[in-house]
């Protein structure tokens, strides 16, 4: 297969149904065979065509062929996926595809980071599940939702895996790898307007990433906040800020900055 392909011509190799079938037939069969530490299985030809409604071998051989290079990989003990089709059949089984479930709107504690009111509500917004403040109407923070992050959970679970994730994120951002597509990110230190609160973060950290094109955002004690100092700091109060989003009291974080400062 030619590495120089354009994105169409990638994506072209999608439109056959018997490829998409070929795909989750391999992760399928993956799946039935692995053992607990015997690294990726790698189904046979035969195993692939026990798992995939078509016509014939020739038929099978020729669509393996396509796929091979692009979103398989082939060796003497069978075929295994490759980083492209890992991602793929991956996002196919999961039907992340659909759209996420309904959710909210729904009270959720915490003080709002514009005007300090405590009316904050979670809801989902197209791919997106939002915290918005219901007294000054600003959209507080926002986390992307898969539709398969949804379907398994209830609502107090689902908005428990947002924060897991969203500290997650805020982790890796600020080791500066970006949690979509795994580059390096670079960051800006931004000043941003007065805020109506009298201790708010004047500073907001973006970082971007030029692969992807994401760009991140958050006041720049939030960056501080997962410093080692800062986890020390909160863990010897008995706070997992690890285990949390966007949800440090702001004197907490005040606390943060104090002992991050005298560490450098």
């Amino acid at each position: 297969m030619s590495e120089d392909r354009s994105a169409t011509d990638i994506f072209r190799l999608l439109a056959d149904e018997t490829r998409v079938d070929i795909l989750r037939a391999v992760a399928v069969a993956q799946y039935e065979l692995e053992q607990v530490g015997s690294g990726a299985a790698e189904p046979a030809f035969s195993e692939i065509y026990d798992h995939v409604d078509v016509e014939n071998t020739s038929k099978l051989s020729y669509h393996l062929g396509e796929l091979t290079g692009t979103y398989l990989r082939k060796s003497d003990d069978g075929y295994s996926l490759s980083h492209a089709g890992e991602r793929i059949v991956r996002f196919i089984l999961s039907g992340n595809y659909e759209q996420p479930e309904a959710f909210g709107p729904k009270p959720v504690d915490g003080v709002c980071v514009f005007c300090g009111e405590e009316a904050l509500e979670a809801k989902r917004s197209h791919q997106f599940f939002r915290i918005d403040c219901t007294s000054c109407e600003q959209q507080v923070t926002g986390q992307p939702i898969t539709p398969a992050q949804g379907r398994t959970r209830d609502s107090e679970s689902l908005v428990q895996s947002v924060k897991l994730r969203s500290a997650e994120d805020a982790r890796q951002i600020r080791r500066g790898m970006c949690p979509e597509c795994g580059a390096q990110l670079s960051a800006d230190v931004i000043a941003v307007p007065e805020s109506p609160l009298p201790d708010a973060d004047p500073f907001v950290v973006t970082s971007t990433c030029e692969e992807c094109l994401r760009e991140y955002n958050s006041p720049l004690t939030y960056s501080v906040v997962f410093h080692p100092a800062s986890i020390a700091f909160h863990w010897d109060r008995g706070i997992d800020v690890t285990a949390r989003a966007l949800g440090v009291s702001r004197a907490s974080l005040r606390g943060a900055l104090d002992v991050s400062t005298d560490l450098g």
